[in-house]
């Protein structure tokens, strides 16, 4: 098998898509700013930083490939700090794509979002859509093969506020009234963690370089029926006020985000994965626990 790194590996879905790499044989390594609390034994760390340019070049040396999942992940933090999304997100990714070049990585396995369709999406939507360019123009001027990943609404284990499902959930459980900034009617694809780093680690393949794939899962929910879905698993009812109803908006994509059109994107799904349900148990009882907090 191949020596692979993951950049953000000690995150929510890096670390997720290390261990589905690891799982399948190849030789991981994770690359972030502190220790992977999942880091595992057959697993190694490298200490670094996306924008040390320099440090990068050496610390790439001998891997394969690359999947670069660092960044400013936030909508929220990104759209109050747009200077150092620009630093992280898109610095941080040529920073990357120039260590790959210069170590003649096989392939740099790019994480992106759905929001690259959106108007919405704010600063964020921005530094995505730029680093895809910078991604697909360092293959057309340096012949550095890609895959871009374009992830939907996450979910699952090894997560914290800042991911949406988790702080929907977790304001269910500890309220009995509640905001919700956006429309009832928003609808989201919504793809567990698993699903999506199982469907991340498989894209090695010769048939998906240099292609661009949409991985947004097979559960879509309005807003309103995912709070239902709270309601019915807790066995607790809430009352939600809906502002995005009333005239309000939030800076998020109401249904499908395809008002801008970047390269053509492939969905790839698979015909087994985690059922919903089953997948916001599992984050109830991580919150019950206590682990991500």
């Amino acid at each position: 098998m191949s020596k692979v790194l993951v950049t953000g590996g000690a995150g929510f879905l890096g670390s997720h898509i290390a261990d589905a790499l690891s799982d399948i044989g190849h030789e991981v390594t994770i690359l972030d700013q502190v220790e992977s609390p999942y880091l595992r034994e057959d697993q190694s760390f490298i200490k670094g930083d996306v924008c040390d340019a320099e440090k990068l070049i050496e610390q790439l040396s001998g891997f394969e490939y690359v999947y670069h999942l660092a960044a400013l992940a936030d909508l929220n933090a990104a759209k109050a700090r747009p200077i150092e999304t620009v630093a992280i997100n898109i610095q941080g990714t040529v920073n990357m794509l120039e260590a790959c070049r210069v170590n003649n990585v096989k392939r740099f396995v790019f994480g992106s979002t759905v929001y690259v369709y959106s108007r919405e999406g704010s600063f964020y939507r921005c530094s995505k859509q730029a680093c895809e360019n910078y991604v697909e123009e360092y293959y057309n001027q340096f012949g550095l093969e890609y895959t871009i990943l374009r992830y939907g609404s996450l979910y699952g284990p090894r997560t914290d506020m800042a991911n949406g499902v988790y702080r929907l959930l977790k304001n269910f459980m500890d309220q009995t009234e509640m905001e919700h900034s956006g429309k009832s009617s928003d609808k989201r694809d919504y793809i567990h963690a698993y699903d999506a780093a199982r469907l991340s680690a498989s894209i090695l393949d010769a048939q998906y370089a240099n292609k661009n794939l949409v991985l947004t899962g097979n559960d879509k929910l309005e807003i309103a029926d995912l709070y239902k879905m709270f309601g019915e698993i807790l066995g607790k009812e809430v009352k939600v006020r809906f502002l995005g109803d009333e005239g309000a908006t939030n800076g998020h994509y109401n249904i499908t985000p395809y008002a801008y059109t970047p390269k053509i994107g492939h969905k790839l799904v698979s015909n087994e994965y985690v059922d919903m349900g089953q997948g916001l148990i599992q984050v109830i009882e991580e919150i019950d626990s206590g682990l991500s907090e």
